[in-house]
């Protein structure tokens, strides 16, 4: 049954402006992102915390094309990949080495416990991305893995790179006996550039004080109450920031959508150079192309391909 208080993010504000936040549930979106895939429960469980923390970071943003969020590195899992549309359409998938990934629990001891995905990816970077897909330079903002977790990270870009004192809080849980059946939640809150002239709405010193208090409500939510289905979103809110001046500005609901196409595919093939593609085909003439983000299965014939007549002999 479709769980109406997930898979949406409400934006919120408090102390009159001061503070812009965002709070993220997921749960069907995740079903649909990893059932595609037969990913270890580590995997499974770094690619669902990776898509809360894209469709957090992309909900802080004003794009109409595309944002990426990308982690890199020289772990067993050496990619984890996320990215939102402006409409809400999310995907996301990984890449790893099954082999190394076991040979890395084995050496720390590690069978039966999900691992912080730092661990999983090694050294390498996060890169956030926003495409306008209009023609535009895209904007690139990356930040090294270092970092217990995915949040000490992402914290350590906002600080850093955007220099702007944020919060932010990730929760993941597996549901039923299986790789595939995640809840994820996120709250991420930024404070605001203070307003200048006379308004006493904005005295530095009382808000950096309810900076610090915003900072102890969010570190007080638990997973019991996040991921509590009989409460919605602002019910949470306000149980956290009742005293804050509160104001819930909007919701957007996120659904799963890959943007692949056997077009798009096959663009791509015919890029190739076209011997390394003749080494491509199966026995049956064709070439069989997978998307790594939804498992599309696409296949192609040197016909379609219009190879030129020499490779056809």
């Amino acid at each position: 049954m479709e769980n109406k208080n997930f898979d949406s993010c409400v934006s919120f504000f408090l102390q009159n402006g001061a503070f812009m936040g965002r709070f993220v549930r997921l749960d069907k979106v995740l079903s649909q992102i990893l059932k595609n895939h037969n990913y270890p429960l580590n995997v499974s469980n770094a690619v669902a915390e990776v898509t809360t923390l894209a469709a957090l970071s992309a909900s802080m943003l004003k794009f109409d094309g595309l944002f990426t969020l990308q982690l890199q590195g020289n772990g067993p899992v050496s990619l984890l990949v996320a990215d939102v549309t402006k409409d809400g359409k999310i995907r996301a998938s990984a890449k790893f080495d099954e082999q190394k990934l076991n040979q890395a629990k084995t050496l720390r001891k590690t069978e039966d416990i999900v691992e912080e995905t730092p661990h999983l990816i090694g050294g390498g970077y996060m890169a956030l991305t926003v495409d306008e897909l209009n023609g535009t330079t895209p904007y690139q903002g990356i930040v090294d893995l270092k970092g217990k977790n995915l949040s000490e990270i992402a914290l350590r870009y906002f600080q850093n790179s955007e220099q702007i004192d944020t919060y932010l809080k990730l929760f993941i849980k597996k549901t039923e006996n299986n790789d595939e059946s995640f809840l994820s939640a996120g709250i991420i809150l930024q404070k605001m550039p203070l307003k200048g002239g006379k308004n006493a709405d904005f005295d530095e010193e009382r808000i950096n004080i309810a900076w610090e208090d915003a900072g102890a409500f969010i570190n007080s939510l638990k997973p019991d109450e996040v991921f509590d289905d009989t409460l919605s979103a602002e019910q949470i809110l306000h149980r956290l920031f009742h005293s804050s001046n509160l104001q819930i500005s909007a919701q957007r609901d996120f659904k799963f959508g890959c943007r692949c196409s056997k077009e798009k595919l096959k663009n791509t093939l015919c890029s190739f150079d076209q011997k390394d593609l003749e080494d491509m085909f199966d026995e049956k003439g064709c070439i069989e192309a997978v998307c790594n983000f939804c498992g599309q299965k696409y296949t192609f014939t040197r016909h379609e391909l219009k190879l030129k007549e020499k490779y056809l002999q």
